[in-house]
């Protein structure tokens, strides 16, 4: 059975950190400096999770006045399944129902499909982001 968490900086976050360690860091090769940083205990952090294992994480950040999802992760034998697109609908629902009119992200190239299929729109130019070539995208309400 599926099922999420929602969670503050605050809250024990192991279980994001532990999905995020394995695809970016282990998988994609970003140095854990980067991966980590101080955003985490400011941000809102969902956590999906199948019969209680963790499978797939997000988080939500506010800053500068502009809501932005981040650090989507899907653990590699979990891909395809849509679990990626719960990660992303339940925290673009949530900044809608805290009054967001817009949310952004920084989107991988290699999956830029897939938050367009979930209706966020490219803008701005290609650039590099710990070593991966990303482009900004956002939804409005």
């Amino acid at each position: 059975m599926i099922t999420h968490k929602l969670l503050m900086g605050t809250d024990d976050l192991t279980d994001a950190f532990m999905i995020r360690r394995r695809v970016f860091i282990e998988e994609q090769g970003v140095p854990e400096y980067i991966e980590l940083d101080s955003l985490d205990q400011t941000s809102e952090h969902i956590v999906i999770y199948d019969e209680g294992q963790p499978i797939g994480t997000g988080r939500l950040i506010v800053e500068d006045g502009r809501v932005l999802i981040g650090r989507v992760a899907v653990l590699k034998e979990y891909r395809s399944q849509k679990i990626g697109s719960i990660v992303v609908n339940e925290l673009k629902g949530k900044a809608f129902d805290e009054g967001a009119t817009e949310v952004h992200l920084h989107a991988q190239k290699a999956v830029q499909g897939f938050y367009e299929k979930l209706g966020f729109k490219a803008y701005g130019e290609d650039f590099e982001e710990a070593g991966i070539w990303h482009i900004s995208m956002m939804i409005t309400k």
